[in-house]
């Protein structure tokens, strides 16, 4: 994994499943369908809908959180945040074949991650976004460079994408810091033009 992860957001202009849409239409090629508040009917109603679209454009889908949906409209894998299942517990579900993400705000939860035998970690969040509830405490440039400077440190190798608040500024940092790629959702869907701006970061990432 690398370059854009696109989260799906509702917005007042936009739904999850038009959101997903706007991603690929722009380039994007990995999606992560995060329906947090929405009951398991509609996740997988929504799911199976944006794994078709995914397709579609010969796209990656993960789910956010729900393991067995997941599984059920065979997506590429799951990510798991602070509170979710385990990762462990998660891979004696899916096996290997399945791509499993983690959440990480500090060094040692990048660390027992590792034990947990993610495949990559989403690192965050950057700065405050109105996007997720309950937010750890914020990284900025220089606490994110200070973990991925001990990453290095004690050769962990594990991708890590830039998550919260995240803008097209911010890339050069994020990714001359040892990001291997940046986790957005309202950056796309609050641009006049969400298409336009997906291509955009996506084509800025390429410089990286």
């Amino acid at each position: 994994m690398n370059g854009l992860l696109f989260i799906t957001h509702q917005t007042a202009k936009y739904n999850c499943l038009q959101s997903v849409e706007i991603a690929l239409k722009g380039g994007c090629r990995q999606i992560q369908l995060r329906m947090k508040d929405a009951c398991i009917t509609d996740v997988e109603k929504t799911a199976f809908q944006a794994k078709a679209l995914c397709d579609e454009y010969g796209a990656d889908l993960y789910l956010n959180d729900h393991v067995e949906v997941c599984q059920c409209v065979k997506a590429k894998g799951v990510h798991l945040g602070k509170t979710d299942m385990s990762p462990s517990e998660a891979r004696s579900i899916l096996g290997d074949d399945y791509v499993i993400g983690g959440t990480a705000n500090t060094f040692d939860d990048i660390l027992y991650l590792k034990k947990q035998g993610v495949d990559y970690i989403g690192l965050g969040p950057f700065r405050i976004t109105a996007t997720k509830k309950n937010l750890s405490p914020v990284l900025g440039s220089e606490g994110f460079r200070d973990i991925m400077n001990l990453c290095r440190q004690y050769e962990i190798k594990l991708p890590v994408f830039a998550i919260g608040g995240i803008t097209i500024n911010d890339i050069p940092d994020l990714m001359l810091a040892g990001a291997m790629g940046i986790a957005l959702s309202s950056t796309v869907l609050n641009a006049e033009n969400p298409v336009y701006e997906t291509g955009r970061i996506i084509n800025f990432l390429k410089n990286f």
